[in-house]
């Protein structure tokens, strides 16, 4: 865990507590008995291949579905047995845009604080605050379909903190945003956990998750095979060195056997080998020598796509 994370953490308040946790739908187990725990002003992903049960596992925690079998507790309140209290205490921000279109932007807010029994002056201001701290506060009486896509993730994080949660649930908040419009994005998130906000999300990008977690934890199959910070993952798993080849599939057989001695691992995909090492300048010098024609090099450092494709597998899920 880095400095930051042990000054957000070090009081060890337990925001999220999960043991033994199970769903199973029918015959069919989506959690097989996951057990985690994420402390006040962390923030916590879930990753995973399709399937993995990271939805149904962000569904239990913000009350929409209820565990089979296990422990679940947000802010120390048990989900089964208090789910309207669990409720207030708690901020969705959905991976499908749910605004309400009919309203303006502000009015979103508004309608929404009020689900919460919150004094109309009381929601009023945070309105008016929240939009300042998304950078929305010019779109106030702005209708909802003239806004981007980056201003509607916005505006749906401001909206999960109306009723001030001690626990912000995000599904994947940056889908389908450019490049500019998820760093704002992130601004966002990483000041609020900086403010003490607990964060909990599931994303398919490795960089968000690299950035913006303190740690994570990967799920296969309905429970979690790796959980830890994401560079101490990276080094546990994975060597820290990629080289990646393309080459002809004649060469690529070739140069499998040539580096098998001077590697750490070796994966094949399509016309690319990928080499992970600990050493790549020997590599790349016995690649050298033998002849091998190798049409691109890529020398990079190991990354946490590195490790969730080692840990899942490279193989499509629908």
């Amino acid at each position: 865990m880095n400095t930051q994370t042990e000054k957000r953490a070090g009081a060890g308040e337990t925001t999220l507590f999960a043991r033994g946790l199970r769903k199973s739908y029918g015959s069919f187990e989506a959690v097989k008995g996951v057990d985690f725990e994420v402390h006040r002003g962390e923030c916590f992903g879930f990753l995973g291949p399709n399937g993995a049960g990271k939805t149904t596992t962000m569904k239990m925690i913000y009350a929409a579905a209820v565990p089979t079998d296990g422990e679940l507790k947000v802010a120390g309140l048990d989900v089964s047995s208090a789910e309207r209290e669990v409720k207030r205490r708690i901020g969705v921000v959905p991976q499908e845009n749910n605004l309400d279109e009919d309203l303006k932007v502000k009015e979103n807010l508004l309608v929404y604080g009020r689900y919460f029994d919150l004094p109309r002056k009381l929601v009023r201001r945070r309105a008016e605050e929240l939009l300042e701290f998304v950078q929305l506060s010019d779109k106030a009486s702005a209708q909802v379909d003239q806004l981007s896509g980056g201003m509607k993730r916005r505006l749906l994080v401001a909206r999960a903190l109306i009723n001030d949660p001690d626990l912000v649930v995000l599904d994947e908040p940056t889908t389908g945003l450019d490049p500019q419009a998820r760093h704002l994005v992130w601004d966002k998130l990483r000041q609020l956990a900086g403010e003490g906000k607990t964060l909990v999300l599931t994303t398919h990008y490795m960089d968000e998750a690299a950035q913006l977690c303190d740690r994570l934890c990967i799920m296969e199959s309905g429970r979690i095979i790796a959980e830890d910070a994401p560079r101490a993952l990276i080094s546990e798993h994975v060597s820290p060195e990629v080289l990646e080849l393309r080459a002809s599939p004649e060469a690529l057989e070739k140069l499998a056997s040539i580096v098998e001695s001077a590697d750490d691992d070796v994966d094949r995909v399509g016309d690319t080998l990928l080499v992970y090492t600990s050493d790549a300048e020997a590599v790349t010098r016995r690649i050298r020598e033998s002849g091998v024609e190798v049409r691109n090099t890529l020398h990079r450092q190991a990354s946490l796509e590195d490790v969730f494709l080692k840990l899942t597998g490279r193989r499509l899920v629908d």
